[in-house]
């Protein structure tokens, strides 16, 4: 069985207009783009519509060839051996559980407005998110000093469609740009990350913060609790 090092390099364009769908009928994508929209709306900064977040989430969605970057950004790696057949298993499920969630979400809207999701009002739209998630919408987030902090979950196996697409929409906008979404890195702009230039500067050191680091500190101060030993 090769390992990751040794996967072929097959070169994919990742750009392309909102309509250069792979997965994504023209109407899945339409419904998808206007659900992402909500999640993650568009206000002073721009959105996951913006960050084209449904373009991410289709070529994730399209098969195996885009899943891993290359080391320097320009092409993907050809999965290949087991790796290959368990992405193809999790792909196919998930390609099953957005479409019948597309479904679901269009017939919440059908039954609640008379119409498809993609051609609600915001407010509507809101409403047919929260019916289907089963939970009210989320009050705005006020980062504070002190509170719980929460692991942010990155893996999408066993999600349901809600939750896959809440995870998907946030990749999708806050993503590396080689993968799809954060067009124009508005995502990274939005919250004031500078990003790497490219993804190979990731690679070869050329990319850090080293000026974010503290180099002249004093370690009771970083951790309190070494003031009170005997020394």
């Amino acid at each position: 069985m090769a390992s990751r090092a040794e996967w072929q390099r097959i070169t994919r364009s990742v750009t392309g207009g909102p309509e250069n769908r792979l997965f994504f009928t023209a109407h899945e994508w339409a419904t998808i783009e206007a659900a992402t929209a909500r999640i993650y709306p568009t206000d002073e900064t721009p959105g996951a519509r913006e960050a084209m977040a449904v373009r991410f989430i289709d070529r994730y969605l399209s098969g195996l060839d885009y899943i891993f970057a290359s080391a320097d950004g320009d092409a993907f790696l050809q999965i290949s051996g087991k790796d290959r057949d368990a992405w193809r298993i999790r792909i196919e499920k998930l390609q099953r559980r957005y479409r019948d969630g597309i479904r679901r979400l269009d017939d919440v809207a059908l039954t609640e407005f008379k119409t498809e999701f993609r051609h609600l009002d915001a407010a509507q739209q809101d409403r047919a998110l929260e019916i289907l998630s089963g939970s009210p919408k989320p009050t705005r987030i006020q980062v504070a000093e002190e509170g719980e902090a929460h692991v942010q979950n990155i893996s999408d196996d066993d999600l349901d469609f809600f939750a896959a697409l809440t995870l998907h929409t946030r990749q999708g906008t806050f993503c590396d740009p080689v993968y799809g979404g954060n067009a124009g890195r508005v995502g990274w702009d939005a919250i004031g990350f500078p990003g790497p230039p490219t993804l190979a500067s990731t690679q070869d050191c050329s990319y850090g913060h080293a000026d974010k680091f503290l180099t002249d500190f004093d370690w009771e101060d970083l951790i309190p609790h070494l003031k009170n030993r005997v020394r």
